[in-house]
């Protein structure tokens, strides 16, 4: 949703550059390991090129003999390896064994590694096959002992995973995420204003909770998470993540899901439905960008990884269909990112983003939204992101303004992403100071078990954006009413 004209203030950008090992996780189905298990990691990598390594684990029979294939994504080129046989082709990368380590018994691990040459970006590959057989796939992630009890009483916000089309807990209770948005975040440090719009103190998220919320999506800003030097100190990096980390923590104590999401990034993007000229992160643009965006999702997920209760949601509204002439360049461009028609700037796609999350070991649920301001879910499924961990799910805006705000364009475009995958609405409203559109919203959302956010918690005047509160009390306005009350309705 875009926010009420505000002052901005305009400095310099900074730099900011984090490199590292990034590691795919192995993910175990509960009850039942994978066939095979593939660790893959970047142990070191420079300008021209990377090290990597591999480390294979068979669950299935015992093999006399094993291939592992896997593709890279950016146009790496394999120079040497050690430890198996490397080859390459095309995109597809073969490892065999040496006639030293070709037996593999049940349960057995060996490993490998190797040197390639890059020139620009290192996806990490996302599938991988031993023998033909898919590696780390599974119905669903190992619960976490770590994780908080599932309990719907016990105060305290569930770790969600992906099971089929539904959310559920680690007893495998179906949840739905109702909430509200808290917006702040994402604007008033580039504004050099603050780092929230108005109090986020235990009383405020109190009052989310009075209201029978059990979710609060927080947007945030990549270039104050990441301390560029265009923002305020005061507003920026440590101190920006702390507050962050403080606000999540208040929202669980509440029993409330926290959901961390994206919403301003830099990158100068001046066509059609531009929000500003500016190139930093001042206001919403059509795609997230390949300089700072991955490094901030590596950042968030490794400052919440061991919380699996935390949601990432990775970017607000994009909007590539405004900037390029064709829906397919538009799809290609949110999923593949690189250089997309009508952007100046190198996009990150949300493979990207995907890949930047899982490349930390989190395991965390994650929130992708389409097109069309994430109004549009039509080639969704198509084009999904490959999710190693399988814990994605698609993410949805509606405003009575959209152009899908209809139950014809919810049962024509929705239903088939609901049947499939979970589907979370994070921005529901209207900017009619009224309830009597996301009433209908919330009881097509009811009826088929889906989740919805209303858009916002602040003390906006609701004739000039959707605000659901007059004051910070948890007092309504005449549109927040309708959302009040009917999740007191739910969940008294």
């Amino acid at each position: 949703m875009r926010h009420p004209p505000r002052s901005v203030l305009l400095a310099v950008a900074g730099a900011v550059a984090l490199i590292g090992s990034v590691t795919v996780p192995v993910v175990t189905a509960s009850g039942a390991a994978p066939a095979c298990s593939v660790e893959y990691s970047v142990t070191s990598q420079w300008d021209s090129g990377f090290q990597g390594a591999v480390r294979i684990t068979n669950n299935m029979a015992a093999v006399s003999s094993w291939s592992l294939t896997f593709d890279f994504a950016d146009g790496q080129k394999l120079t040497q390896g050690w430890n198996a046989t490397w080859s390459q082709s095309g995109t597809t990368v073969t490892a065999a064994n040496e006639s030293y380590n070709g037996s593999l018994a049940t349960g057995a691990s060996v490993s490998a590694g190797f040197i390639a040459s890059r020139s620009g970006n290192n996806a990490v590959p996302t599938a991988f096959k031993l023998n033909g057989t898919a590696c780390n796939t599974a119905t669903e992630p190992t619960p976490d002992p770590t994780d908080p009890p599932s309990n719907p009483g016990d105060g305290a916000p569930p770790a969600l995973r992906v099971l089929g089309n539904k959310l559920v807990d680690t007893g495998g209770a179906t949840r739905r995420l109702l909430g509200v948005n808290r917006s702040g975040g994402e604007f008033m440090c580039v504004q050099g204003r603050g780092i929230f719009d108005g109090p986020v103190d235990d009383a405020s998220v109190k009052a989310i909770a009075d209201w029978k919320a059990n979710a609060v999506r927080i947007p945030l800003n990549e270039e104050c998470w990441l301390g560029l030097s265009n923002i305020d100190p005061a507003y920026a990096g440590t101190n920006y993540i702390n507050a962050v980390k403080d606000l999540v923590a208040k929202v669980k104590a509440h029993g409330l899901t926290p959901v961390v999401e994206l919403h301003w990034t830099h990158g100068q993007y001046t066509g059609n439905s531009a929000g500003c000229s500016d190139v930093h992160a001042t206001c919403q643009k059509p795609m997230p960008d390949m300089q700072y965006t991955p490094a901030f999702w590596a950042s968030v997920a490794n400052t919440f990884k061991s919380d699996r209760t935390v949601v990432f949601d990775l970017f607000n509204e994009p909007y590539p269909d405004r900037a390029t002439s064709t829906t397919t360049q538009a799809w290609q461009c949110w999923r593949d990112g690189g250089t997309c028609p009508g952007i100046g700037y190198e996009v990150a796609g949300m493979q990207d983003l995907v890949d930047s999350v899982r490349g930390t070991g989190a395991t965390n649920l994650i929130l992708a939204g389409g097109i069309a301001y994430s109004n549009d879910l039509s080639q969704w499924l198509t084009y999904k992101p490959a999710d190693p961990a399988g814990n994605l799910a698609a993410a949805w805006h509606v405003y009575n303004f959209n152009t899908c705000s209809s139950a014809s364009c919810w049962n024509s475009t929705l239903a088939p992403v609901a049947a499939q995958v979970p589907l979370v609405a994070g921005e529901i409203g209207e900017n009619t100071c009224a309830h009597g559109f996301i009433d209908q919203v919330m009881k097509w959302f009811d009826d088929r078990g889906l989740s919805y956010l209303g858009w916002t918690w602040n003390t906006w005047d609701c004739s000039s954006g959707p605000s659901l509160i007059s004051s910070y009390d948890g007092t309504p306005t005449a549109f927040g009413t309708g959302l009040r009350d009917h999740l007191r309705a739910l969940n008294g």
